[in-house]
């Protein structure tokens, strides 16, 4: 027997896997099962913390619980021996004596990893050093841990094994699953506030024949029982509308979208959005309802409308600014620009800048370019950047006041995009001219213009109410409300690049 418990040491030293096989193997031929099918907990550790708050120390109870988790520290004092499980709640201790656990499953302990899964079955009972606990009267292996825990995962620079072995981070960082836990309620309180707001929940195809919904370039697939190509959707939109064509009031989806398009910061190629359409709306009614879902979602995580993100006080408070993306292009470099402004003069504002543009580009598409490369980083506070040109907005009405500008606003909060919103386009010939455009633009090269959708144009011509209709980019909020520097620490299982087998 010493040989064997010498054999068995140096095999740990050498392969800490190994050595755990063989012990998951001793469980077996002792007749135990490492994974049994059934477990009978009764109570977390929160739970009984919050119960037994008030019994004293060196306190037996004759109260008995069944408890499950995770081993998080074992130590041993001759007859007894003591253990830490970690489950949802909490940690709980296991108080192992061998007159009360008995003979058999005292010799389970040995057995016994750090990262197991046991279940317990005993008296809660509060040590002389006032430590609540778990009597066991039996203990039952649930999962046996082939892998050891690592020592150092805590605070791991290296961000790309975290993301990738995102169950070890979990299990080691508790608040990295917080954050999970907290991106589940915002989620539920986004659904809340929108069915509390009328709207109806409804589901469209992830995979689309036509490629529509916004400027991106998609993720190609084959069907093969038609024989047909096939996209992931980047959008919600055009099926949306079709809802509100068909009588559907009010009604949104929360779902995946999918971009073949670069990863960076706040950006990846899977990744959750919110479309709402509202008919009888307007770009106003965005504004208000964009308001009282960020408000409301804010308040499951944080207890003020003060916020930090990033080194940035945010306030979400009040009524939010609304601002004409010429007005911010304006305050930025110093003079009064605007789609009256001379091509060339706007050409020079780039070039001053450092940034590029195209011979073909309008008025529009510059004054675009010089925001959207100098100003959105700048904004902190809620602001509704509004009056977008028409060649950057192909889904959206053109304002009443001024065809060149289109009825439109994207919501930034500490320099990123949170929403997109437009008083719906329902005109269905100036609907046609533009994807005729989107077309032509694809024909030039543009690999994230729009096809013909044929189809909604059909539907457009059987009559859209006028409406309005926002996106919301649901990681980014997560983001925002958990004070997360990056996408993919509010994403469970971020893409990542692919990796060899682990051994």
């Amino acid at each position: 027997m010493a040989q064997t418990e010498h054999g068995e040491k140096s095999l740990c030293a050498n392969d800490e896997r190994a050595c755990r096989r063989a012990r998951r193997k001793a469980l077996i031929d002792a007749g135990i099962n490492p994974y049994p099918i059934h477990s009978h907990v009764s109570t977390y550790a929160a739970e009984l913390e919050e119960r037994y708050a008030n019994l004293a120390n060196d306190t037996d109870t004759d109260d008995v619980a069944t408890v499950a988790g995770r081993i998080r520290a074992k130590r041993g004092q001759g007859k007894i021996c003591f253990l830490v499980l970690e489950d949802k709640t909490g940690t709980i201790q296991l108080f192992c004596r061998i007159n009360v656990l008995g003979d058999e499953n005292w010799k389970l302990l040995p057995l016994l990893d750090l990262g197991d899964i046991v279940e317990a079955t005993g008296a809660v009972v509060r040590s002389r050093r006032g430590q609540l606990s778990i009597a066991p009267t039996s203990l039952t292996m649930l999962s046996k841990a082939c892998r050891p825990l690592p020592e150092k995962f805590h605070g791991l620079t290296d961000k790309e094994k975290r993301y990738r072995q995102r169950y070890v981070d979990l299990i080691m960082n508790p608040e990295v699953k917080q954050v999970f836990v907290e991106r589940s309620h915002i989620i539920s309180a986004i659904r809340n506030y929108m069915e509390s707001q009328g709207y109806l929940e409804v589901e469209t195809p992830i995979l689309q024949e036509t490629l529509g919904g916004a400027n991106a370039k998609p993720f190609i697939t084959h069907f093969n029982a038609l024989d047909q190509q096939c996209y992931l959707r980047i959008a919600t939109e055009l099926h949306l509308k079709r809802c509100i064509v068909g009588g559907m009031d009010r009604v949104f989806e929360i779902g995946r979208q999918f971009r073949n398009e670069g990863m960076d910061l706040t950006h990846n190629p899977e990744f959750t959005s919110m479309e709402a359409y509202c008919a009888f709306s307007d770009l106003e009614g965005m504004k208000r309802l964009s308001e009282g879902l960020f408000k409301e979602a804010n308040k499951v995580v944080n207890d003020s409308e003060q916020i930090e993100f990033q080194g940035k006080s945010v306030d979400l408070s009040g009524t939010w600014r609304s601002a004409p993306l010429s007005e911010l292009v304006s305050e930025f470099v110093g003079e009064p620009v605007s789609m009256d402004t001379p091509v060339e003069h706007l050409r020079s504002l780039l070039e001053a800048n450092g940034l590029e543009y195209k011979e073909g580009w309008g008025a529009g598409k510059l004054l675009f370019t010089l925001y959207d490369e100098l100003c959105e980083s700048e904004i902190v506070d809620p602001t509704f950047v509004c009056d977008y040109p028409v060649e950057v907005s192909p889904l959206t009405k053109r304002k009443e006041d001024d065809p060149r500008l289109t009825d439109r606003f994207e919501l930034v909060i500490a320099g990123n995009e949170y929403a997109n919103a437009f008083s719906e386009l329902n005109d269905p010939v100036d609907q046609e001219e533009r994807f005729k455009a989107q077309v032509e633009a694809k024909k030039q090269g543009d690999e994230e213009a729009m096809d013909y959708d044929a189809d909604y144009i059909r539907a457009l011509e059987y009559g859209m109410p006028p409406a309005g209709g926002i996106g919301y980019g649901i990681d980014r909020m997560i983001m925002l409300f958990t004070n997360q520097a990056s996408i993919r620490d509010v994403l469970l299982f971020p893409h990542m690049r692919p990796e060899g087998v682990a051994e």
